[in-house]
């Protein structure tokens, strides 16, 4: 579906940066990402549905969750998407300000 790695860093400009704070601000985007989809995911679910859905990500049953939210949440592939390219946009505006303070 999607891959936060080296080649979504080459395409906002931080290809470059040293191995290990590429790994650490892939950590750290995928973080927020997951944050900004499970905020919205979340928004109109009954407590029967978040308790259900936590279930999966409490025992990191990743096939389970996402069977659940196929099925539960059909949209959130696009919700996926959409975040992402916000992601995406905010760090290529913010890029210049990321290779100094890295460096």
């Amino acid at each position: 579906m999607f891959n936060l790695d080296d080649d979504f860093l080459q395409s906002v400009g931080l290809g470059n940066l040293p191995e290990d704070q590429k790994q650490a601000f892939i950590q750290h985007l995928l973080e927020e990402l997951e944050l900004r989809v499970g905020s919205r995911l979340v928004e109109g679910m009954k407590d029967d549905q978040l308790a259900e859905f936590e279930k999966h990500i409490e025992n990191a049953d990743d096939t389970g969750a996402v069977q659940w939210l196929e099925q539960n949440r059909p949209q959130y592939k696009d919700v996926v998407a959409e975040e992402l390219e916000k992601l995406r946009a905010e760090v290529l505006a913010g890029k210049d300000k990321i290779l100094s303070s890295i460096q």
